[in-house]
């Protein structure tokens, strides 16, 4: 009688948690369901003449430069027929492009549904600097972090 009552008591309480742990999981899942950042799009810094200094890394490191800096491309999972890139862009030290930020640097993060993004972002309460802009290769945002940060947000085109 001891050993069923031992039992009856595991398997209830194991029940209880298996029961509690489903409800918290689902209640969790549905504010993090959305994907947010998928990595990241570019690495953006000023310095004092942009030409020098993708001149610099294209002799010493061997960068394949362009106007905009370097496109590092990749393939993406879990479709490898997709290419993918991180942007390497120096820009002039005196850009307002970082704007309102006084930081040296800017980061662009890839993210999906940039719209719902967006959406959520602001009922959390996060900074928005301006409008989606739509481009050929892509959609962007601008925010603030914490810090005062400026981070640029890009839905790649497909």
């Amino acid at each position: 009688m001891k050993r069923i009552t031992i039992f009856l008591v595991l398997a209830v309480t194991f029940g209880l948690g298996f029961a509690f742990n489903s409800v918290i999981t689902k209640a969790n899942k549905k504010s993090t369901n959305m994907k947010r950042v998928t990595g990241i799009g570019g690495i953006f810094f000023k310095c004092k003449d942009p030409e020098k200094v993708k001149q610099w890394y294209q002799t010493h490191l061997g960068f394949d430069t362009d106007p905009y800096g370097v496109k590092f491309e990749w393939r993406q999972e879990p479709d490898s027929t997709k290419k993918g890139y991180t942007l390497w862009s120096p820009f002039p030290e005196k850009t307002k492009y970082f704007d309102p930020s006084s930081k040296e640097f800017m980061i662009n993060y890839r993210v999906e549904d940039l719209e719902a993004l967006v959406a959520e972002l602001k009922k959390e309460g996060v900074t928005v600097l301006d409008a989606i802009e739509t481009y050929d290769y892509g959609k962007f945002v601008h925010i603030l972090d914490i810090e005062g940060n400026k981070i640029e947000l890009w839905e790649p085109a497909e």
